[in-house]
């Protein structure tokens, strides 16, 4: 998780953001609950990578729905 998100005090006041971004991963879902797409979340925020998103929503999905925690499980590279 560490590499899709980083929570430290000198960063945003230790709210959560994507790793190597000072962008807030709560933009993301209000972007989405607002109706704008994934893309146009994207686009204003370039820093933000497509995977990175993906990664997260898919532990959110995961979470959520209780599947099998494995799908998201770090492997070793």
């Amino acid at each position: 998780m560490n590499r899709l998100v980083t929570i430290s005090p000198e960063i945003q006041s230790g709210e959560p953001v994507f790793s190597g971004t000072r962008v807030p991963v709560k933009n993301l879902f209000d972007y989405l609950k607002g109706g704008d797409s994934l893309d146009e979340f994207l686009a204003d925020f370039p820093s933000v990578h497509k995977d990175q998103v993906i990664e997260l929503l898919s532990i959110a999905e995961h979470t959520f729905t209780f599947a099998e925690p494995e799908a998201y499980e770090e492997t070793p590279a």
